[in-house]
């Protein structure tokens, strides 16, 4: 069984408070000068993270030099990162997405889908894309496997209503999307 680590003592925490207090402005100031305003809070919670760690590694006499070296390399670490997500974004924009299809392909079923209320719509999907049956859409959804089957019936024969197919004909053939 794992242990709990001690709490820190008061003294300590305080200690911290004050050292908070006194490098946190100017830290802040030197983060809104270098960072995007959106990501300053977040470097700023880093930088105190760190402070926190190595808070036995703080020069006692002047903290702030030492504050702005951990600042500089939270700077650094969020720029890598931001490089590696970019890189990541261009990566995957490359790749063909797996079951992509063209834009205009489906537009017909997209539309038509769009007839039917949303619980009806993602009873559909659930069970004609993510092939599920009855009693498993229930589960998503809050349903009765019951309630499901009803709705299900009724949103296929409006699609092919909205589509101008014979009821039969609309999403999968008998037995499909069912587990074995």
């Amino acid at each position: 069984m794992a242990t709990v680590p001690p709490l820190p003592a008061a003294d300590e925490q305080a200690q911290f408070a004050d050292l908070a207090r006194l490098v946190g402005p100017p830290v802040r100031r030197y983060l809104v000068r270098r960072a995007p305003g959106d990501a300053v809070d977040d470097l700023l919670a880093e930088v105190f993270l760190v402070l926190w760690r190595r808070r036995r590694d703080l020069p006692e006499d002047d903290p702030l030099p030492w504050t702005y070296a951990v600042a500089r390399g939270c700077l650094a670490n969020a720029a890598r990162a931001r490089v590696r997500r970019l890189r990541l974004l261009e990566r995957l924009g490359a790749q063909p997405v797996p079951g992509q299809v063209d834009p205009e392909a489906g537009a017909e079923v997209r539309h038509a889908l769009l007839a039917l209320g949303e619980l009806d719509r993602e009873v559909v999907m659930l069970w004609a894309w993510e092939g599920l049956p009855p009693r498993e859409i229930a589960v998503v959804t809050g349903l009765t496997a019951n309630a499901v089957s009803i709705r299900l019936h009724r949103a296929k024969a409006k699609l092919a209503a909205v589509l101008g197919k014979e009821p039969g004909v609309a999403g999968q053939q008998q037995g499909e999307g069912r587990r074995p």
